[in-house]
């Protein structure tokens, strides 16, 4: 989520176990262990939360996985931080601009406009705004040629629109708001590299953008019930679009996979009485976000475009109105980028809430497909979805993707996690047998599937996950299948856990976890803590310098080599005044003791964790992807205060320029693979 939009609201009510007081715990009975409390202090301070990484199940010291021999190292040098409207980059490479928001795709599209006068008409057909998660799906595995799929997670009305946004007697006009419409959502773009620069490839065929107004199928258990039923769509089967999507995956048949994060707050009840689900998830009661609901009864209106944001309930049944217009929203929506014939569809068994990312685990032939996703919002929870069907790699190529999709996402065990003090974890079954921890059962508290799907939230405070310091991007390292999750920050915290061990968590942290094969349980560390230099040992737990400090890790991911790349969404004071967000890059693989055993970032090792490369002022760094020779990585910037004036990413920008979000292109200059050496 950028720090940018979403209202940050604590809204879990649940007394369960935070992270604080699992964290107590843990270190207390680990003091015991090994050696009083000065131990476990030193091995906070120097360590991080264990000194290897665990493997086993909860017993007080299991065997450690031994990852394979390192071969690769980083090649390049930490650079310092940076306060500038310019971007940064380690020495030896460069950084281009690409598609930034407004670059038409089709020629529907007129060119961009310095001065915001484009249409809504334009916006349909251009790049949106604010770009944030991608995935780069090559054209027959090239290196060169491709499409990119990208989110595109809210807006600058003031960039926008040319004087900013209008409200006249409360009321917004219709076509500033269609513009907004179609400013969100994601898109696909044709990417090709012609003589070292990649371009975008205008008028391809598989251009397209899918914006709040696109329509989309509903898929999995949610489809056809009485929950989604609406005046649009009667059978429960369809819904118009998708909005706030903020982090990504992708699916090993070769689909895109967008997340829809702060969705709630673009609608409104009125009514005084919303259900729970809309209660726990955000939907407000005043005015929308942006108050696309008040254009509605404009002339122009066509097919309730915009009366479909108040979801206060008029009509006699949910079909005369809707009521049910925001329970089409909460989920990850899958896309074909390969086949522009395609609608997108929304795969409701992986549940209803902010989702951040969707990323899938290692595949096996003959075992499930597995998609990790946290919710983020302080102190939600961090989600896994198991698949009914089992992994046939003949569906690595299929003929149908999305047919392939509803084989594996529409029908499968969708789980919550917790995290508890021995370094153990367990997988918490949502289903209507499951119980809750005031002796009920699921079914008893929500009716059925479809029930719980709807409130997954409430379901998984009712079997009691751990509340996490904002769950964001998970990521799998291919060499090990080991899962991390960044956990950017958390200020309303007030006491601690296991996972989550600082009160008022303003760096955040990066967990990870090993997963049982019985994929019931897991056994997790904390692989480094986000803090600036100077702060004491207590903060700074991963001892990082100058070189490396950071706070509020965000996007992250990892290439096909096992690489780490960890990006930022910085609100913290101490950081912001050293250096704008940024990217940093570790092998995690390569961070061992002297048996070989995989340990997290500590004062030791801590230098490799090296800043790669830095945003211009006012912006996030988000969205990271590769070219499978790992020699392009495709990075975001999001919400820039005064950037880009050239489609050179590293000029410092002379004047003021209307800020334009835009994909930055980073390559070595002698044609070598990215960051090593």
């Amino acid at each position: 989520m950028s720090r940018e939009t979403g209202d940050n609201q604590n809204r879990n009510l649940s007394l369960n176990e935070p992270m604080e007081s699992v964290l107590t715990t843990y270190l207390s009975r680990r003091s015991v262990v090994r050696g009083g409390l000065g131990a476990a202090i030193a091995m906070i301070a120097g360590t991080g939360l264990t000194g290897c990484f665990d493997s086993g199940g909860g017993s007080d010291d299991p065997a450690p996985t031994t990852p394979p021999k390192p071969a690769l190292k980083l090649g390049f040098n930490s650079i310092p931080g940076s306060l500038t409207d310019a971007c940064s980059v380690a020495a030896g490479y460069t950084a281009h601009v690409l598609a930034p928001w407004g670059t038409p795709l089709n020629s529907n599209a007129a060119a961009w406009k310095s001065d915001g006068s484009n249409t809504s008409t334009d916006q349909a057909n251009a790049v949106g705004m604010h770009h944030d998660g991608m995935h780069f799906f090559p054209i027959n595995g090239s290196s060169t040629d491709g499409l990119l799929a990208i989110n595109h997670e809210y807006i600058d009305a003031s960039a926008l629109h040319p004087a900013g946004p209008t409200l006249v007697g409360g009321v917004r006009p219709a076509e500033e708001v269609r513009k907004e419409i179609n400013a969100h959502g994601a898109g696909v773009m044709r990417v090709t590299k012609v003589s070292g620069r990649w371009q975008v490839i205008e008028n391809d065929p598989l251009n397209r953008r899918f914006t709040t107004a696109s329509v989309m199928d509903l898929a999995g258990p949610m489809k056809g019930t009485d929950h989604v039923k609406t005046k649009f769509s009667s059978t429960g089967t369809q819904t118009r679009g998708t909005n706030n999507n903020c982090g990504n995956g992708y699916t090993p048949w070769g689909t895109y996979l967008t997340c829809e994060e702060n969705w709630p707050g673009i609608f409104v009840n009125k009514s005084g009485n919303r259900p729970a689900d809309q209660v726990r998830i955000g939907v407000g009661t005043g005015n929308g976000n942006y108050r696309w609901e008040t254009a509605a009864g404009d002339p122009s209106e066509v097919n309730d475009e915009f009366s479909r944001f108040d979801v206060t309930p008029t009509g006699a049944t949910a079909t005369d109105d809707y009521r049910n217009e925001a329970s089409t929203y909460g989920y990850i929506v899958e896309i074909d980028p390969y086949d522009a014939t395609t609608r997108a569809v929304k795969r409701t068994a992986l549940g209803r809430f902010r989702h951040e990312g969707c990323w899938p685990g290692l595949t096996s032939a003959g075992k499930p497909v597995v998609f990790y996703s946290g919710d983020d919002s302080q102190n939600e929870y961090l989600y896994k979805f198991v698949s009914t069907a089992l992994w046939d790699p003949a569906d690595a190529n299929p003929s149908d993707r999305l047919a392939t999709g509803a084989k594996y996402m529409d029908s499968g065990k969708l789980y919550v996690a917790r995290f508890n003090a021995d370094g153990s974890g367990d997988w918490l079954l949502l289903d209507v047998a499951s119980s809750t921890t005031d002796g009920s059962t699921l079914g008893a508290k929500f009716t059925d599937l479809p029930g719980i799907i709807l409130n997954t939230r409430g379901a998984a405070d009712a079997v009691g996950a751990t509340p996490m310091d904002r769950p964001e991007w998970t990521s799998v390292n291919p060499l090990t299948g080991d899962v991390y999750l960044t956990l950017t920050n958390n200020t309303s915290r007030t006491t601690a856990n296991a996972a989550n061990p600082r009160v008022n968590n303003k760096h955040g942290h990066i967990i990870r976890w090993h997963e049982a094969d019985s994929q019931a349980a897991f056994t997790w560390d904390i692989f480094v803590f986000g803090a600036n230099a100077a702060g004491t040992p207590d903060l700074n737990r991963s001892g990082l310098t100058e070189l490396n400090q950071f706070a509020s890790p965000d996007g992250m991911s990892f290439d096909s080599r096992g690489v780490m790349w960890i990006q930022t969404d910085n609100g913290e004071s101490t950081i912001t005044s050293y250096t704008n967000d940024q990217m940093l890059v570790v092998i995690p693989t390569n961070l061992v003791d002297a048996q070989g055993k995989q340990v997290p970032v500590n004062a030791q090792n801590q230098a490799d964790l090296r800043r790669f490369f830095v945003g211009p002022n006012g912006a996030e760094v988000t969205g990271v992807t590769f070219t499978p020779d790992n020699k392009t990585v495709f990075i975001n910037i999001q919400h820039p205060e005064n950037w880009p004036s050239t489609d050179v990413a590293t000029d410092v920008t002379v004047g003021t320029v209307r800020p334009r979000a835009s994909t930055v292109v980073i390559q070595r200059t002698d044609g070598g693979e990215l960051a090593i050496g």
